[in-house]
């Protein structure tokens, strides 16, 4: 079984090498501040006792606050939230905005879960975990099996707890709550922006560049459209059932309503194939966006794709990358890649601690800027100095980071 945190750790003693960065550093950039395990009790609908393992992992905050979701997922371990909250340090770092790195989660199936039950697990989890976390302190958003429905729930827990309105200590959530316009889009929107920028520097034509998209949750089904309507061919998309493929591309807005009316993007109008075949069929770029992981040994060899957006976290294993760069495919990492939403997520925080809410426009103007600049950096960096966009990705956020803690404590 692969680890993601020593996974993690691997991709970091690498490029913490390759950008010649002092050990002392990477020791304290490779440790978590506080990793937090609480056990969650709720009664069932049934009147039934249930307990539930839930994590909290603060990694950095030498930038600012910790800022990571909540996923809710029989798989959730401490080794998975540990990498998480170490990437979300990075790529917080990596596009500029004022956040340190945390992650949370629950080993639960909420699809076991009645509605109300889930509300009391969400509710739990905020009284198990309210003295670490907050506006100031570490600011959780949805992840997978979230939603902004849970956020309204947990912050409105958390001004129970805190004895008034605290809308910026959670992120995600709905409109009507403080939320803010664009973040169900803003991962996806990020993406996309990524996908035109890589486009420009390796002379890529929409029309004639065929996308295949793992994952057809938020994040997937939002790239899936957005790329279709900027003109690209998005030829597959897959869910846990299925694989749909079209060779002429999709109507990813029927693909959608398939999904929504029978569960499943195998209804939709096109050629069901098995799940895995996402991974393998004729596409320029493959745009993993589902769980870490999903490229490893067992398949990267079937891989056609060139180019690889990584939407998910973590999606590749180290094993597997080392093989796609020997063949030369460009692989656009995580932390750069889904950044959006975290993005948006710092806009609904400001917004939230200001009381003064941007329009749509405004919000995907102030993501645009903000992606397109990181990519710049992160491209050229790669370029000049000979390095993948991992390596520079990484070497500009680390770098970032080590002058805060320098400033800190060497000062």
């Amino acid at each position: 079984m692969i680890d993601p945190w020593q996974e993690a750790q691997t991709h970091l003693k690498q490029v913490v090498k390759t950008a010649g960065l002092k050990t002392g550093l990477f020791n304290l950039i490779g440790q978590h501040d506080r990793i937090i395990t609480a056990k969650l009790v709720i009664k069932t609908d049934d009147g039934r006792l249930r307990s539930f393992t839930a994590y909290r992992s603060q990694h950095n905050n030498a930038l600012g606050p910790y800022k990571g979701g909540i996923r809710f997922h029989p798989q959730v371990t401490e080794s998975e939230v540990k990498a998480l909250s170490l990437w979300m340090t990075l790529k917080t770092s990596l596009v500029g905005i004022p956040y340190g790195g945390g992650k949370g989660g629950v080993v639960v199936d909420p699809k076991q879960l009645s509605t109300r039950e889930l509300e009391r697990l969400s509710r739990e989890y905020v009284r198990r975990f309210f003295f670490a976390i907050g506006p100031d302190v570490d600011i959780p958003a949805p992840d997978v099996n979230t939603n902004a429905q849970i956020m309204a729930w947990m912050v409105d827990e958390y001004a129970k707890l805190a004895g008034s309105s605290r809308p910026a200590a959670f992120t995600g959530k709905p409109v009507s709550l403080g939320g803010s316009l664009g973040r169900q889009q803003a991962t996806g929107r990020g993406g996309v922006v990524i996908l035109k920028e890589m486009a420009k520097a390796y002379n890529l034509k929409p029309k004639t560049t065929a996308l295949a998209v793992q994952g057809f949750g938020n994040v997937g089904y939002w790239f899936a459209l957005l790329a279709s309507k900027a003109g690209y061919k998005v030829v597959a998309v897959s869910d846990s059932q299925a694989t749909l493929y079209n060779s002429e591309g999709l109507d990813i807005e029927k693909v959608k309503q398939a999904k929504q009316a029978k569960g499943s993007v195998a209804f939709g109008p096109g050629q069901k194939l098995p799940t895995e075949a996402v991974l393998t069929v004729k596409a320029d770029v493959l745009v993993p966006a589902a769980l870490e992981n999903a490229i490893n040994k067992t398949n990267v060899d079937s891989l056609t794709a060139r180019y690889i957006i990584e939407m998910a976290n973590g999606p590749i294993t180290n094993q597997a990358e080392k093989i796609l760069l020997d063949k030369q495919v460009v692989i656009i990492p995580d932390i750069l890649a889904n950044a959006g939403g975290v993005t948006v997520s710092y806009f609904e925080w400001v917004q939230n601690r200001t009381g003064y809410y941007w329009e749509v426009e405004e919000v995907f103007a102030k993501l645009d800027k903000i992606m397109v600049k990181a990519f710049s950096q992160v491209h050229n960096l790669a370029s000049s100095q000979k390095l993948n966009h991992r390596q520079a990705a990484y070497v500009v956020s680390l770098n970032r980071i080590a002058r805060a803690e320098q400033a800190r404590f060497y000062s």
